[in-house]
């Protein structure tokens, strides 16, 4: 499991898995009905996702998106 801190973090895992599953970005891009060109935008800049498209995306990718409350002793430290 990734814990993500960053939007860097989250552009280099779905790329990541976009890869392992051997789809090109015409493939999801096709699948989230936007062009190839939009969709390497928001796989290079992956803050500009909507949270809709970020679902829609894990789906197409087999992730799934979990929200859990950090332990105690967890740094506060990111970029939101």
């Amino acid at each position: 499991m990734s814990k993500l801190s960053t939007s860097t973090q989250l552009g280099i895992i779905l790329t990541s898995r976009r890869k392992a599953l051997g789809l090109t970005q015409i493939q999801v891009a096709t699948s989230l009905g936007i062009s190839q060109n939009r969709f390497s935008e928001l796989e290079g800049r992956p803050a500009q996702l909507t949270i809709d498209r970020l679902l829609a995306l894990s789906g197409i990718l087999g992730l799934e998106l979990v929200i859990q409350e950090q332990p105690k002793d967890a740094s506060r430290d990111n970029e939101w």
